[in-house]
């Protein structure tokens, strides 16, 4: 379900997903189809680690990759769910042939 909310999503960023709920910041992000497929990326990561589990090893990776890099953006972006998402975002057929716990292959 998509919901637009300017609150929700932090600042420097369009959109959050938080199962089983995608927030966008702007009402006309939701014809953007490079952006959901993005986050529906992350639904079904969510969806393999259970939810709670995701947003743990997605915050300790964060922290990790902040440690390593000391820049918030690039920290973001070397998160192994997030390489995946941006990696594959613009094929919009990726979930129907992407397998399982994919994610681990951009650790």
């Amino acid at each position: 379900m998509i919901l637009i909310s300017k609150h929700i999503v932090p600042r420097g960023y369009v959109g959050i997903t938080i199962f089983p709920f995608m927030f966008l910041k702007y009402k006309t992000l939701k014809e953007d189809k490079i952006l959901i497929n993005h986050e529906r990326i992350h639904l079904r990561q969510q969806i393999e680690l259970f939810v709670i589990p995701f947003f743990v090893v997605y915050g300790t990776e964060f922290l990790l990759r902040l440690i390593q890099y000391k820049k918030w953006h690039l920290a973001y972006r070397n998160i192994s769910f997030e390489r995946e998402a941006f990696k594959n975002e613009t094929d919009l057929n990726f979930l129907e042939k992407r397998p399982c716990w994919n994610f681990i292959n951009y650790f």
